[in-house]
This record gives structure tokens, sequence and C-alpha cells, in this order.
């Protein structure tokens, strides 16, 4: 493969505008730039989650796969009528989820974001991926998109939802339920 990024700037955005993978280009706050834009910010949370010496494997090589099909769903909101992912990319985070699900207790009250710094940095993802998800779902409005996207998506928010109480229990640390009697006398 040849060089794909030989010169970084172009200067054809300046006006703001930005060009699509099938060579189209669109205002840079269009619809579907949000979309993209978006989940390659979730691709960046979770690539500090990683940074985080709790994230050990198995959950390091699962996260580091939502890394690359991350970067699949950017690729098909960025080509309009590209697809990528397929009900295998779903399927996959279910049994990565039931995984590390069979290992904790039920749940009994919600929790915070909090614990440890893996555990609050994959909360923030699970916030970035509903975000994210609601970007794809207005822009699926809008314009035909890969139904399995959107899903994938609904999917992962699970999944940071569980690999975060998996971190915050991390070399004996605990989560943080919410109180709701915290108050009251």
């Amino acid at each position: 493969m040849g060089n794909r990024l030989s010169k970084i700037y172009t200067r054809t955005g300046d006006k703001g505008s930005t060009g699509l993978g099938d060579g189209s280009r669109v205002d840079k706050d269009s619809l579907r730039v949000e979309a993209y834009g978006t989940t390659d910010e979730l691709n960046s949370v979770i690539g500090m989650i990683l940074s985080e010496a709790q994230v050990t494997d198995p959950l390091r090589h699962w996260l580091f796969e939502i890394q690359h099909d991350l970067f699949d769903l950017g690729a098909e909101l960025c080509v309009p009528g590209h697809s990528v992912l397929t009900d295998a990319f779903v399927a996959r985070l279910e049994q990565h989820i039931d995984a590390m699900n069979s290992e904790l207790p039920y749940l009994k009250e919600f929790i915070l974001p909090g614990g440890n710094r893996a555990a609050t940095t994959c909360h923030l993802a699970r916030t970035v991926c509903r975000r994210a998800e609601r970007r794809v779902l207005t822009l699926s409005k809008q314009e035909p998109i890969n139904d399995w996207g959107l899903k994938y998506l609904n999917r992962l928010s699970d999944f940071l939802f569980v690999a975060a109480r998996v971190l915050a229990r991390a070399e004996g640390g605990t989560e943080v339920m919410w109180n709701r009697t915290r108050f009251q006398s």
C-alpha cells in the first residue's frame, strides 16, 4: 500500500466543508460528519481506557477489537452506501458482555460514574457512545445507513457499562453506588 496521507493539510476545508469518502463535499456540521466525528471521539476515549494499567486481557483485547470496529463504522458513515458491520459484530459484543457480567454481582442500586480512573473513563466512553448513537439515529432519519451500525452502538454502550463495573472492581476496588437517602434525616 502506498502513502495514504502524504500531505496532512490540504486547505480544502478552510471554508467549512469537508470531503466524504466517495469524493463528495459536505458542510463540516452536517449530520453525517457529526455522526462519524462522534464515533471518532468515542474511539479516542476507548484509547484512553486502554492506557490504564487495570485493563488486562481479555478486556484489553476486546477494547482493541472495538477500536477497529469503530473505525469500520466511521468508514461506513464517511462513505454513503458503504457497509461493513453485520449481525456478527453485535453478537460478538453480546458474548463479551455475557462473559464479563457472569463474574459480577447482581445490581441492587444505580451506579455512579466513579471508582478508579479506568472505570470513570469507561463511563465517559459509555456516555460518548450514547451520543454517537443519537447522532447516527438522527442521520438515519435523513439518509440511508447500515442499520447494524446503530445496533452496534446500542450494544456497545451496554458493553461499556459492564466493563466499567469490571474495572471499578479491579485491584480490590469497589463500585460507587447511588444513595437515594443521602439527604434524609
